[in-house]
């Protein structure tokens, strides 16, 4: 059991050790316990290369033509996981060939949890993209509607301008018509029947 002075000198060394203090001493400190990368954030061991797992990446961006950053989050995470599958195999490998079981167990469910990682990525933007094609085939059906509408009231306001200018007109030659009565009833333009006329109608008669 340690003495109050050992005690007492132990927390007084912790004070002088509490890890590392820079950026790059703490990057460090985090990997002291990596051993194969399934856990934690997603690397690329030096064993592995660097180049075919970008041209996965790339393939996959190629395939599905991810359109907003959620798209291509959830492609990127599909090659890691497919990636993270295929180190799962290799050392499933590796532990058959010496005869491991126990790690062989252990790298088949990390194969397996990839596996359904991955397929539950490809679900989820499956889904996204159906949730954004069915939005947008409301919009267009609602905007499809809006342009009937439109048009429906187009039509009837032509037909309601069309049936006031034939009013309109009628109204006009009823005016016209009107005006031309009233002007040849004025005194100027009435026929003064003469005498001499009548004389001379009868006479062509």
């Amino acid at each position: 059991m340690s003495t109050p002075a050992q005690i007492t000198a132990n927390r007084a060394n912790a004070q002088h050790s509490s890890g590392p203090k820079t950026p790059e001493g703490k990057a460090i400190s985090s990997r002291n316990n990596f051993q194969w990368g399934f856990c934690g954030r997603f690397t690329v061991l030096p064993c592995e290369s660097q180049q075919e797992f970008d041209e996965l990446k790339a393939a996959l961006r190629n395939e599905h033509q991810p359109a907003t950053p959620t798209e291509t989050i959830l492609v990127d995470k599909m090659a890691e996981h497919h990636w993270l599958t295929r180190r799962a195999l290799r050392l499933q490998n590796a532990a058959l060939a010496e005869a491991d079981d126990k790690s062989f167990a252990l790298f088949l469910r990390y194969q397996t949890t990839n596996d359904r990682a991955f397929h539950r990525c490809l679900n989820d933007l499956v889904k996204l993209r159906a949730e954004k094609r069915k939005q947008e085939i409301g919009f267009e059906s609602q905007r499809r509607k809006n342009d009937e509408l439109a048009l429906r009231q187009a039509i009837e306001q032509r037909k309601q301008d069309t049936h006031r200018w034939d009013i309109l007109l009628a109204q006009a030659k009823v005016d016209n018509q009107v005006l031309q009565n009233i002007h040849l009833e004025t005194p100027e333009h009435r026929i003064t029947v003469t005498p001499q006329r009548i004389i001379a109608v009868e006479n062509a008669a």
